[in-house]
């Protein structure tokens, strides 16, 4: 011991006389006297001198291990001109992202700031010690995806150095560290170990990149050491560590880690620091006890932490003593596994599969969470809740679980952004279709509404119309020009109210209704709902879907739906609905009176003919093979195939018509010799010519207007979604097929009228018009039907002649409504000619027949009473009508088809026809007559 003394003298002497020297000298003499005496040689245990005491102060500051003590000491700082306290009163800010840094602990950290690595490598380069300043990540204010151990590099600008940029997302309080060692792993990243020194306190950015804050350097606050509670929390420290080591080992390593930095445990504050630092707290607990200044509070906070420590060990071990029970010896490996698993269970590294189910439904409405209602988020907690205390088995767990599946599944306020592109959606519609000018004004105006409010409102729009006019693929072709999701679903003949409502979750196998499973196919709370064939629904024991409908399609009540599988309220108000029906008679007047009815009507010749060229060629064209210039129709064999053979509103009869055209024509190609590439097993066809396609210029291609098919990117799943993606211009479904390389030589084929008949037959109709020149009595009229139109001759001819005969009698099998229409237009006409001819007693004297031809087809409506009244009394003038002349009492528009295939010049029509005759085709026609 003496020797030790004197060697400690002799180093407290040099560094007297030579006060201005470096550190490293200092460090030098330090290290020689290091190995002549032992640490303890600067105690006082063994009656050391002033003089040993003194060394000791200036050992620990040297160190860089009592740093404390000369902060706390005048003498000592004396020493020492400049402090590192003093030098360092703003520093570079190291992210720490799991845990604090205590004083006097080391801990590893890894820097993607690759300005920071370069500024401390050029300190150690240069000798001195490099000091920073470790905080914690802030709980909330750290980014989403920064992880200073372990963060992405190269992604952007923040993630290049660890997404600190501010020092508001640090905590407050932090550790002045000194940087170890640091190890470059590349450019951009670099391990650093950091020994804590004292705590210190932000105070304000310096700077940006790399963070560099002012700092505080804090001190801790006086106690007295003499205190019996401080002295009793000492010894209950150092007694419950005692407790830990007994436990578990890792704790004896790490505290032995401790001892050789120079740990004292009579000093209580680096007792508790110490001893903070080998618990497995949560990481704001540790927070709180580096920012505790005042050491017994701080002691207490670690006592409390350290108890928590030494139960979770007895846990531990409890765990492993209930799994040696459970397990025999003989299956070792079982044991172990089973032991693992339990620890990791309870210390909540690992979760069985409820909990996991549990920790999945949470995570699925964690996005969202804001936007869920309070009663719907209520429902689901309690229901979280509830799951988690069911046992696996029990047939009330797979109920729950189900139904929390499809509560968590529903994409709860989240809209998807439309465009609201007035020129963009002109442009989509007008490629998609042909005319449907209604139906297209009607978008606009919606998308110009939203334009102007700045945010759009569910509507319910109906298109009818007769089959085959394109009801279903213009609404594919709105929800691309708004680019919402678009979903479809069919209720003709639907009979069910669950299939609208859902089930009770009392039934088994009980499902939500249609419009909750479009939720969660589509994943937005407002899409584009294509409802088809509503006036087809059904009604049976189940219920009246049409009733059911009523909450769903009304803009005032559909704001809180309520599903009977959900039992809780969704909001539909966002989602654009569309119906479609081919009669609106059929349809409930309140459900009718929910919808914005947008009438569709049938095609004329020349409207036919125009979509045939543009769309419905190139498509039989891709479906049969046939080259664009090995067939040719001429313009007189497709106006003959339009009116003799594809009468019908709609033009699914012309396109199959002419895809059989097509077939025969390809088959004359092979037997002449032309040939193409020899299809592989392998390569399924994705259309076949019976198949339902694209359909455009409102044309509907599948039975009742099934919905096109998608383009090539995009795929429609068997829920019924289809997803709608914009096309460019000019890659439209209308344009020609990509040419194939076909072989042989081949000789164009052209298709006149005169060769129809080879190719589709005899024709079906000929022309309406029965009567070249009618005789009197006889007078044409204009019906509507469901497939748009049909041209009608009312007859009416005296059967008997005699004084007091006057009767009238109808055939035909008329309704009800044209029978009174009949009887009605007798008695008009009775009155009319004994006004204006009082002398002709026709009506008088003569017993009437009235027949409407085709006798085997029903026939009903108001709209006949004008073209009776006119036979009636051409009947008793005996003067013949106009034989080019039409009469109807029903709006034009829907009986164009007609008007425009019997070649009539001039038609009788009701007032309030007038504007829509105006706006119709067929006036604009230059083939057409008067009104």
């Amino acid at each position: 011991m003496h020797t030790s003394s004197m060697h400690c003298r002799r180093l407290a002497a040099a560094m007297w006389r030579w006060p201005q020297a470096s550190v490293g000298t200092v460090q030098v003499a330090s290290k020689t006297a290091s190995h002549r005496a032992p640490l303890r040689c600067f105690s006082q245990e063994s009656g050391g001198s002033d003089d040993s005491s003194l060394a000791s102060r200036i050992w620990r500051s040297v160190a860089g291990q009592g740093v404390e003590a000369a902060q706390n000491d005048p003498a000592a700082g004396a020493l020492v001109p400049s402090t590192p306290e003093q030098r360092n009163r703003e520093v570079f800010a190291v992210a720490l992202q799991r845990r604090p840094l205590f004083p006097g602990s080391l801990q590893p950290v890894t820097v993607h700031d690759s300005k920071l690595i370069d500024e401390i490598l050029e300190l150690k380069r240069s000798g001195a010690q490099a000091y920073v300043g470790a905080f914690m990540w802030k709980p909330k204010g750290r980014s989403p995806g920064a992880d200073t151990a372990a963060s992405p590099s190269g992604q952007n600008s923040d993630s290049e150095f660890g997404g600190l940029t501010s020092d508001q997302q640090l905590c407050e309080v932090g550790t002045f560290a000194q940087v170890h060692t640091i190890v470059p792993i590349d450019p951009k990243r670099a391990q650093l170990l950091l020994l804590g020194h004292r705590r210190l306190k932000r105070t304000k950015q310096v700077q940006k990149r790399p963070l560099k804050v002012a700092v505080e350097h804090l001190k801790d606050l006086p106690y007295n050491t003499n205190d019996d509670i401080v002295k009793a929390t000492n010894m209950e420290l150092v007694a419950t560590l005692k407790d830990l080591l007994a436990q578990h080992p890792i704790y004896r390593e790490q505290l032995q880690s401790s001892f050789q930095f120079g740990s004292d445990f009579q000093d209580l504050s680096r007792l508790s620091d110490m001893a903070a630092a080998l618990t497995s707290a949560q990481e704001t607990d540790l927070q709180s006890v580096l920012a505790e200044l005042s050491i017994p509070d701080r002691a207490n906070a670690v006592l409390l932490l350290l108890k928590k420590e030494i139960e979770l060990c007895k846990l531990q071990a409890d765990i492993g003593k209930r799994v040696e029970e459970k397990i025999s010896k003989d299956q070792r490996r079982y044991l172990l596994m089973e032991q693992l698993k339990s620890i990791k269970k309870e210390l909540g590294m690992e979760r069985d599969d409820k909990s996991a189910m549990v920790q999945k439904f949470a995570d699925r409405i964690e996005p969202h969470k804001d936007r869920i209602p309070e009663e719907a988020r209520r429902v689901i907690e309690e229901e979280m809740a509830k799951l988690s205390g069911l046992e696996s088995a029990s047939s009330e767990f797979n109920v729950t679980r189900n139904y929390l599946d499809w509560l968590t599944a529903i994409p709860w306020g989240h809209y998807t952004q439309e465009r609201l592109d007035i020129e963009h959606a002109q442009k989509v519609l007008d490629q998609d279709h042909y005319g449907l000018e209604d139906v297209k004004d009607r978008i606009l105006e919606f998308i110009a509404v939203g334009r102007l409010r700045g945010s759009t409102h569910g509507k319910i729009l109906c298109l009818v119309g007769p089959p085959g006019v394109g009801k279903t693929s213009v609404g594919r072709s709105i929800a691309g020009a708004l680019e919402r999701k678009y979903y479809r679903f069919s209720v003709g003949g639907l009979s069910d109210v669950a299939e609208i409502k859902g089930h009770r979750r009392t039934y088994v196998g009980a499902m939500p209704g249609k419009m909750v499973q479009c939720l969660k196919s589509t994943g937005t709370s407002n899409p584009m709902v294509l409802i088809d064939e509503i006036d087809k629904l059904g009604r049976g024991y189940q219920g009246d879907p049409a009733s059911a409908l009523l909450e769903l399609l009304d803009p005032e009540q559909n704001s809180g739906f309520l599903d009977h599988y959900l039992d809780v309220p969704v909001d539909l108000s966002k989602v654009l609905f569309m119906c479609t029906a081919n009669v609106l008679d059929t349809i409930p007047g309140p459900l009718r009176d929910r919808m914005e009815v947008i009438r569709i009507s049938g095609y004329i010749a020349d409207e036919k003919v125009a979509i045939a060229r543009r769309y419905l060629e190139p498509q039989c064209q891709k479906l049969t093979g046939v080259p664009s210039d090995g067939i040719s129709i001429t313009d007189d064999a497709m106006y003959i195939l339009i009116t003799e053979y594809a009468r019908e509103a709609g033009v699914r009869s012309l396109k199959q018509l002419l895809e059989k055209t097509y077939r025969k024509v390809a088959l004359k190609l092979v037997r002449g010799g032309l040939s193409g590439p020899t299809p592989r097993n392998d390569q399924a066809d994705s259309a076949q010519p019976g198949d339902s396609v694209s359909e455009h210029g409102g044309v509907g291609l599948g039975d009742d207007d099934a919905p096109s098919q998608p383009p090539p990117d995009s795929t429609t799943p068997e829920n019924g979604i289809t997803p709608v993606q914009n096309q460019p211009p000019d890659s439209h479904a209308a344009q020609s097929p990509p040419a194939v390389n076909l072989t042989g030589e081949y000789t164009k084929i052209v298709i006149t009228p005169d060769d129809l008949k080879d190719y589709v037959g005899p024709p079906p109709f000929t022309s309406d018009r029965i009567y070249d020149t009618t005789p009197p009595g006889v007078v044409m009229g204009l019906a509507w039907t469901s497939m748009g139109g049909n041209s009608l001759y009312v007859e009416a001819a005296g059967v008997e002649k005699g004084e007091g005969k006057g009767s009238l009698r109808t055939t035909g099998q008329l309704g009800d409504v044209m029978k009174e229409s009949a009887s009605i237009a007798h008695t008009f006409s009775r009155a009319f000619l004994e006004r204006k001819k009082p002398g002709n007693d026709f009506f008088q004297t003569n017993a009437i027949h009235v027949h409407v031809p085709s006798g085997s087809t029903p026939k009903d409506g108001p709209s006949a009473g004008c073209a009776m009244i006119t036979a009636l009394l051409s009947l008793a003038l005996d003067k013949p009508v106009k034989p080019d002349l039409a009469m109807t009492g029903v709006q034009v528009k829907y009986t164009l088809n007609p008007y425009a295939l019997s070649g009539l010049t001039c038609t009788v029509l009701v007032l309030e026809s007038t504007k829509e005759w105006l706006d119709s085709p067929v006036m604009t026609a230059s083939s057409y007559g008067c009104l």
